[in-house]
């Protein structure tokens, strides 16, 4: 797998869980990118080695999900 590739895969994740936030959250898509890209959760998810990135869209939301309900990833 290629730089590119995980890079694909982490930008995809991403559109995904903005989408779910304007959803679910109601938030505006600057919001929901604001608060994805500030969030602990995807300081994880643009590690490689965590291997968050291979992971569903919905499960790597829902570490972002507990993240902004208790403050952190537990």
């Amino acid at each position: 797998m290629t730089q590119n590739d995980i890079k694909y895969m982490i930008e995809t994740i991403s559109a995904d869980i903005a989408e779910f936030l304007t959803n679910e959250f109601g938030m505006s898509i600057s919001e929901a990118l604001d608060t994805l890209y500030n969030s602990e959760t995807y300081a994880k998810l643009i590690q490689p080695d965590t291997g968050l990135y291979f992971q569903s869209s919905r499960y790597v939301f829902s570490f972002l999900q507990e993240e902004l309900a208790v403050g952190k990833i537990a």
